[in-house]
């Protein structure tokens, strides 16, 4: 028997027009479908910051947040200065009602923006 692999709509396409795909489902506002463009972007090409730090807001606006935090903390692990990971990291730790494991992320965040308190 042979099976053949037919691509869904949401990995049919150059990694450049999935990429595109993607940003167009998340400026719509359909963050589930721009995650499962995404998930595949970032299972091809694992390194690159941009697909992953997507995926990761698009699984938080679509509620999902453990998976947006996996993405969140491999984001972290691989560049503990990466300002937006950070702030959503602790975000996405709020919203799972984890505050007092958001408050270190979400001050490190403040502080790679320059925002130190003013005296």
């Amino acid at each position: 028997m042979n099976t053949t692999y037919e691509p869904t709509y949401y990995d049919h396409g150059t990694p450049a027009e999935r990429w595109e795909r993607a940003q167009l489902f998340f400026a719509a506002k359909d963050y589930a479908a721009a995650a499962r463009v995404l998930a595949g972007l970032v299972e091809e090409a694992p390194e690159q910051t941009g697909p992953r730090l997507l995926l990761a807001r698009s699984y938080y606006h679509s509620a999902q947040l453990r998976r947006a935090e996996a993405e969140l903390r491999t984001i972290v692990e691989r560049d503990p200065v990466e300002h937006y990971a950070r702030l959503m990291l602790g975000r996405t730790l709020q919203r799972q009602n984890r505050h007092d494991e958001a408050e270190s992320h979400l001050r490190i965040a403040s502080a790679l923006a320059g925002d130190f308190p003013q005296p």
